[in-house]
């Protein structure tokens, strides 16, 4: 049964708040023949703002980071290596640049893997022409679902971000706990801290 889209208000929060709340929301997407994907999404990161190193955005606007500064509720979708997309949710105010990256989800409908942000984006068809996309459009969308309780959560460093010094030991990845799809090194996940409730 299909469930109500989030509306903007949903993005329009701060990254962390936003990351933790799309666990277990459902992702859509319509391919141009009209088929419909969707799959649950596992695990999301967090980028907070110009002020965090590990994001887009730290070393200011660009070409390629602008779709971050706008409103949220849109998609940045960025290609990495030349080779593989990875797709973003655009959070909070406009000029405040901040995401959450989609790194892992269940399957589409039971077509390949989404474990990883490349294998995500591929699995779902997704690509640069949805750079800047509403998420309240026909092509990409995210549905309310009914979440994820607390319990289930955990939260790690994020992946792939050595460089950013202090920034990338902060706990800015969220993960449902256990799930097979979940991306990265094994141990890491195994360390996953359960969040209290209002943790966020």
């Amino acid at each position: 049964m299909t469930k109500r889209r989030l509306d903007p208000s949903f993005y329009r929060r701060d990254a962390l708040e936003v990351a933790r709340d799309i666990l277990g929301r459902t992702l859509c997407r319509r391919l141009a023949g009209g088929t419909l994907l969707r799959g649950r999404i596992v695990e999301v990161e967090a980028y907070s703002g110009p002020r965090d190193r590990a994001s887009h955005a730290w070393p200011g606007r660009t070409a390629r980071n602008a779709p971050m500064f706008a409103a949220g509720g849109i998609a940045y979708v960025y290609l990495v290596y030349g080779v593989h997309h990875c797709v973003n949710v655009v959070t909070g105010a406009r000029d405040h640049p901040a995401a959450v990256l989609l790194r892992a989800a269940e399957s589409p409908d039971g077509l390949g893997s989404a474990s990883g942000p490349g294998r995500l984006a591929r699995a779902f068809g997704i690509d640069r022409s949805l750079d800047g996309a509403s998420l309240t459009g026909p092509d990409l969308w995210l549905e309310a679902g009914d979440g994820v309780a607390d319990s289930e959560v955990g939260v790690t460093r994020r992946i792939g971000v050595d460089y950013a010094g202090a920034w990338a030991r902060r706990r800015m990845r969220f993960v449902i706990r256990g799930h097979p799809a979940l991306s990265g090194p094994r141990a890491l996940n195994r360390r996953a801290r359960t969040i209290t409730p209002r943790s966020r």
